[in-house]
């Protein structure tokens, strides 16, 4: 609901925070003594709704958002493995955020991560800016996590919620990358300096798409007093922190139904080639789909000129678009 606030400008007052819908008053709290975190906050969460719908937009259920709350529908209300998506992409969206507000400067409480220091067996010496990481995740684990433990996390849904949120943070922490400079004569790399930095979040939205599509079905069972989740087929391997787990399993997605947050596929544009979910017989549910010829207009023939310019023209061309019934 925060990526949706365009309505509210910066998060710099308590008052703020009090008027932010879909917090728990312990996120609330969290707020107010958070206030120059949020706008980072709420960044994150507009980068996992982004995500999301990239990595789900040739999908029957493609993230689609609604002006209510939850902005995803009830969906994510149901133990399925697209609320386990939506769950563990929010989690890292905010640890990603949080993260590169740190590295650039713009919180007081923290900055780069100064514990990367020194040389490296590698023969390179450790410096410049590393994300921190560390905070970032301290942080995502505190704010997003306080929903489920304020409950009690005994519940399954508790219980597969924490853990889809870790696994998010885990996409990024098990990313992290090298990078590096190179310092001498002329360009050459007599001497070089480098510092760990997050993978892009396109590469995080790809790890947990991946984790996604190998989701695993769990129960509830006890191991002594502690309760924790198993899965559900005793013959698949036990999941890893990197795994999504779900409880229960999706609609179909195929029509619309609004008492289970189901927008439905039809009108939605199809590939009638294509043999995937994306191919009309698949995203349309066997409904069939209509053809319609659209003129586009693109630039072509597109020319540099002296100095600083490229000339091109208009072209039109149409083309067909199948959309579901």
């Amino acid at each position: 609901y925060l990526a949706k606030l365009s309505s509210v400008g910066s998060i710099s007052e308590e008052e703020t925070c009090e008027k932010l819908k879909g917090l728990i008053q312990r996120q609330v709290q969290m707020c107010k003594r958070n206030l120059e975190v949020m706008d980072s906050v709420r960044r994150g969460a507009q980068l996992a709704i982004e995500e999301c719908q990239y990595q789900f937009r040739n999908r029957r259920w493609n993230c689609s958002t609604l002006d209510t709350l939850p902005v995803f529908g009830k969906v994510v209300t149901q133990g399925t493995r697209e609320a386990a998506f939506v769950y563990a992409i929010s989690s890292a969206g905010v640890a990603f955020a949080v993260t590169r507000a740190c590295s650039s400067g713009e919180l007081d409480k923290c900055g780069c991560d100064r514990t990367v220091q020194g040389g490296s067996p590698q023969g390179f010496q450790w410096s410049g800016c590393s994300d921190n990481i560390a905070y970032g995740v301290a942080f995502s684990q505190s704010f997003i996590d306080i929903r489920e433990r304020s409950k009690g996390a005994s519940s399954n849904r508790a219980l597969m919620n924490l853990h889809n949120n870790e696994a998010g943070r885990k996409a990024i922490l098990n990313n992290m990358r090298v990078e590096c400079k190179c310092h001498g004569v002329s360009g050459s790399c007599e001497f070089k300096t480098c510092w760990k930095a997050m993978p892009p979040f396109r590469k995080v939205g790809n790890v947990l798409k991946e984790k996604f599509d190998g989701a695993t079905e769990v129960e509830q069972s006890e191991v002594g007093s502690t309760k924790v989740l198993v899965p559900k087929n005793s013959q698949f391997k036990p999941h890893t922190d990197e795994d999504l787990v779900y409880l229960d399993s999706s609609p179909d997605f195929c029509d619309h139904d609004l008492k289970n947050g189901v927008l439905g596929t039809s009108g939605r544009q199809c590939n009638k080639t294509s043999k995937a979910i994306d191919g009309c017989e698949l995203m349309c549910c066997g409904r069939g789909f209509h053809t319609d010829e659209v003129e586009v207009v693109e630039r072509c023939s597109c020319k540099f000129h002296w100095c600083c310019s490229v000339k091109c023209k208009p072209c039109h061309r149409v083309v067909e678009v199948h959309t579901c019934r």
